[in-house]
């Protein structure tokens, strides 16, 4: 797995700060996973202050803080860019915290048809065109994406016949492929089923794929039909919670972030159950992701924090505009039992 990690990691821990054309510095650092080891102290193993220059080698720099005592594994992770500076998010995972389980590797050899591929791979080409426009809105309305950007939106509408036509292949692909990208396209497309809650279990066993891209986009499926779940109470979809809840102890930054964007949804309306399974689980969590500088991060995390602690929507609002974060953080520490 490590192996594995250090090949991603070659072509993409900084692969965006590459193409931003020279090395930007270290702006805001935001940690997550810390329960007995300190800021402060990771941040003087990892001899690093804003205004650095960003790191050359992400894995050097999990290496070091994988020596530290009590931390049993590190990511690091580069998000590009604000002027000069690129913040930098570390995560560690302490000997006995709570853990994010994943399966383990399938080993079969389903595989999708060349088509279906094809049209994928230029579906991610269109998709990346469109971004670099700045076209990224999309309708969830349906239950699944389908983007402003024509070209996208063209290649999407083909998943919806391809997750009519081939459901029961796309289910085999998903679940027992060895491939990661076979995996991760039939993530994408069994999100396109007419039947969307006959595809919720599929996606909901995915979410705890191996392979990051897999989850991601099982993740980004479900945040979709869970759109048309409240649009439409009448389908009577129920996405579980459960997994979304794990998910937002894991290591890896794509996890915390989708599961936090998911969970903001599901608890906008009538969230206590959520909410009290987000406090037993991932309350530490929930509270150090609310505090990021980076503030498009936080709010999602903020909004969970907010709904625990019983505030109504408009107080949460405010507080949020008014930078008035700890007071809000205050009230949900408050209410937790001393041993919590």
């Amino acid at each position: 797995m490590r192996q594995k990690v250090l090949k991603h990691i070659g072509l993409g821990v900084f692969l965006g700060l590459l193409a931003y054309g020279q090395a930007p510095r270290t702006g805001d650092i935001e940690f997550y996973g810390l329960h007995k080891v300190s800021a402060e102290r990771l941040l003087k193993v990892l001899k690093l202050k804003k205004g650095d220059p960003i790191p050359p080698s992400k894995g050097d720099l999990e290496d070091r803080l994988e020596r530290v005592s009590g931390i049993v594994q590190a990511r690091v992770e580069a998000v590009c860019c604000e002027g000069d500076f690129a913040s930098l998010f570390i995560g560690v995972e302490e000997r006995g915290t709570p853990h994010f389980a994943l399966r383990s590797p399938p080993e079969g050899d389903a595989h999708l048809p060349p088509g279906i591929v094809d049209t994928y791979r230029r579906f991610l080409a269109a998709a990346e065109t469109a971004a670099r426009r700045g076209s990224t809105a999309e309708d969830l309305t349906q239950g699944h994406s389908l983007m402003a950007d024509p070209d996208s939106r063209d290649l999407q509408e083909q998943f919806a016949s391809y997750a009519r036509d081939h459901l029961a292949l796309l289910r085999q692909v998903l679940r027992t492929s060895a491939d990661d990208e076979q995996r991760a396209m039939a993530a994408t497309i069994i999100g396109y089923a007419p039947d969307k809650k006959a595809v919720v279990n599929d996606l909901e066993y995915a979410i705890q794929d191996p392979d990051e891209a897999v989850r991601s986009n099982a993740a980004r499926a479900l945040g979709a039909i869970a759109v048309l779940a409240r649009l439409d109470p009448g389908r009577a979809i129920r996405i579980s919670p459960t997994w979304f809840v794990e998910m937002l102890n894991s290591i890896v930054l794509s996890d915390r972030l989708r599961a936090a964007g998911i969970l903001a949804g599901l608890t906008e309306q009538d969230g206590a159950e959520t909410l009290t399974q987000i406090r037993d689980r991932a309350l530490s969590s929930v509270v150090e992701m609310a505090r990021w500088k980076n503030l498009r991060y936080a709010l999602p995390a903020f909004l969970l924090a907010g709904r625990m602690a019983g505030l109504p929507e408009p107080e949460i609002q405010d507080a949020w505009s008014r930078s008035d974060r700890e007071r809000v953080l205050a009230k949900l520490l408050a209410k937790q039992p001393k041993d919590k």
